[in-house]
This record gives structure tokens, C-alpha cells and sequence, in this order.
């Protein structure tokens, strides 16, 4: 029998984590693994990461949804739209105490994917490069399971490490656009 299609459940905890340090006092900062997909400045990139606080006091037009999220913010004074996909949201977490929830990003994934693959000697089969298609039924079938186990973990957010708290050189100089 097939399972309906449902939405991720990471927009929704991203939205809720956000909610809850907000009730709560604390700041919500997002760690986010930067493709060329997120829209931030570059020049704060470190290691192919950012993190930004996405309070309210930072942010200006923040919308939380459920494939992006976007807002104004100020970076070394100047004004900058940021957008940054869902699934490049590596962790919410406040600031002060850490607490919150960390995500796989696909890369990740597809990584996990690929060695876990490699050791069942079925890295054709998902080698992007490769033309030859996969011949053995128990070999799609083996590379299907793991597909959908890895699916089923992008999605539940449990058991992955939080990012490091930011430490030393003081606050970000964030500021609220108006």
C-alpha cells in the first residue's frame, strides 16, 4: 500500500523552536549550511556555514515558511535581504542556552547515502555519473530501503549533533530594518 505524500515536518519545528525562544525571552539563532541556493552575504560565511539570529529585534518582514525564510537584516551596517531555504537549516537553538534541534542538510544525506551504497557494492546505482542502469532487482530494492530510511531521517531531526554555540567576539552586529 502507498503512504500519502506528506509535507516535512522541519518548517513547522523550525516555527516552533522560533515561538518558544521568542515566549521564552531567548534568542533564536539558525545555523545554515550555504549553496548557492541561500541568499546571504558571503563575506560572513565560515567553512561553508552561517548563523543568524532571527529574533525579532533582528530581523525586519521575517516569514517563517515552510520552503523559505526570509527577511532584512543589517551586516556590517548595510541593509541585506536574506533567504535561505528550509532544508539548508541545519539547527535552531537559542543563543543563551543551546537548547533546540538540529536537522540533516541533503548534502549530508546524499553523502550517507553513497558511502552506505559503496558498502552494500552498489555505488552504480547511485553514482549521478554512471549510464549503466541497475540490472539487479535485490540491489534496487536494497538502494529504494535506504532511500527511504534516509528520507525518513532528513525528516524526524533526532539523534544529530547541535552546532557549536558561537563563542568570543562579543554579539553580531544585527540591527532591525525598519
Amino acid at each position: 500500500m502507498n503512504e500519502p505524500t506528506t509535507t516535512s515536518t522541519r518548517p513547522y519545528l523550525i516555527r516552533a523552536l522560533h515561538e518558544w525562544c521568542t515566549d521564552n525571552g531567548l534568542t533564536p539563532y539558525l545555523a545554515v549550511k550555504v549553496d548557492r541556493s541561500v541568499q546571504v552575504p558571503r563575506e560572513f560565511v565560515r567553512d561553508g556555514e552561517i548563523v543568524l539570529n532571527v529574533g525579532y529585534d533582528a530581523t525586519g518582514n521575517l516569514q517563517l515558511g515552510n520552503e523559505y525564510i526570509e527577511f532584512k537584516a543589517r551586516f556590517g551596517g548595510k541593509p541585506r535581504e536574506i533567504m535561505v531555504p528550509v532544508e539548508r537549516v541545519q539547527a535552531i537553538y537559542a543563543r543563551e542556552s543551546g537548547q533546540g534541534m538540529s536537522f540533516p542538510v541533503m548534502d549530508d544525506l546524499l553523502s550517507e547515502l553513497s558511502d552506505a551504497a559503496a558498502d552494500l557494492g552498489l555505488s552504480d546505482a547511485v553514482d549521478e555519473s554512471s549510464e549503466a542502469p541497475v540490472q539487479d532487482d535485490e540491489s534496487v530494492s536494497q538502494v529504494m530501503q535506504l532511500v527511504t530510511s534516509t528520507t525518513k531521517l532528513a525528516d524526524s531531526g533526532d539523534d544529530q549533533p547541535r552546532p557549536p554555540i558561537p563563542s568570543g567576539g562579543g554579539r553580531p552586529a544585527f540591527k532591525r530594518v525598519k
